[in-house]
């Protein structure tokens, strides 16, 4: 399997799917991450593809007792005081530098919340193709040789709807759980969106593919983005902390060219698929984006 992976994403959907052929997970609010366990040490990547092993030095470290030869797909998430899972955690320490993450770490370490295996030691290596509940089971398996105080987990899965349901009604307010994701028995590991994953989650916002930018690259005042339905428009003024993260992922960005909103503004384009911003945003023509987090 050759560096970045492609992920799988699960499509937004108004209510859980039914059958016996679904598994449901919790949908945890943190940092989509792939850990790649190689015979040489342990490399964490972003959904975005950028390599973020310096930031989260101590899940890293965690993952060297995987095998190698290990690829899993999960969520790095960080619980508050209070007991409850912080985005706003996860996504400080996703922008610090080096020293900076390192202190954060030891102040609040993360947990890394596994939900797919891609690739196995030899002789099984990649398993996308295998149906999810060969997957599971390999996780699970997996993770059960770890030691036991690892903060690399298997998150928690039922193939009772009506258990999931109660998850996504009671533990939100409690222990932030953001949603729940639905996966079909027998669908392989696809990346992009596929409907043998379904999620529901309680923020009432869209993914938007980031495809463009307007201010400096060090500095992005607004994001340019193409939201599901199809529309192209210019976000509302980005807050300094996720003009930050933004800029780490611009740096990567090829030459510069001008591109055009549905209303007309120009923006200096990005190739799509290098970032994905979680939004607010209404269906008509002009009506206003407010970004809400990079995933």
């Amino acid at each position: 399997m050759d560096w970045p992976v492609s992920v799988a994403l699960a499509q937004s959907v108004p209510e859980l799917p039914t059958g016996t052929d679904w598994s449901y997970e919790m949908k945890l609010d943190g940092h989509r991450m792939i850990m790649w366990r190689t015979g040489d040490g342990v490399r964490l990547q972003a959904r975005s593809g950028r390599d973020v092993t310096a930031a989260w030095g101590d899940l890293a470290l965690a993952g060297h007792h995987l095998p190698a030869g290990t690829v899993l797909d999960g969520e790095a998430v960080i619980v508050a005081e209070d007991g409850r899972i912080s985005f706003e955690a996860a996504q400080a320490r996703a922008a610090s530098s080096p020293t900076r993450a390192h202190r954060l770490a030891a102040q609040r370490p993360a947990h890394y919340i596994a939900f797919d295996a891609l690739e196995l030691p030899p002789p099984n290596g990649d398993i996308r193709a295998r149906p999810y509940n060969e997957r599971r089971a390999a996780l699970l398996h997996l993770l059960a040789e770890l030691p036991a105080n690892t903060p690399i987990q298997a998150v928690s899965a039922t193939t009772d709807r009506d258990t999931a349901l109660t998850w996504y009604t009671t533990l939100h307010s409690e222990l932030g759980v953001e949603g729940i994701v639905a996966k079909r028995a027998t669908s392989p590991y696809r990346a992009g969106r596929t409907a043998g994953w379904q999620k529901i989650r309680h923020a009432e916002t869209v993914d938007a593919d980031v495809i463009g930018y307007t201010g400096p690259k060090t500095r992005p005042r607004a994001l340019a983005v193409r939201l599901p339905n199809g529309r192209t428009a210019l976000t509302q003024t980005l807050s300094a902390p996720l003009a930050a993260r933004l800029a780490q992922v611009l740096v990567t960005a090829g030459p510069a060219e001008q591109g055009h909103a549905d209303t007309g503004e120009t923006y200096t384009r990005i190739p799509s698929g290098l970032a994905v911003l979680e939004v607010l945003a209404g269906t008509t023509r002009h009506a206003v984006v407010t970004p809400v987090r990079l995933r």
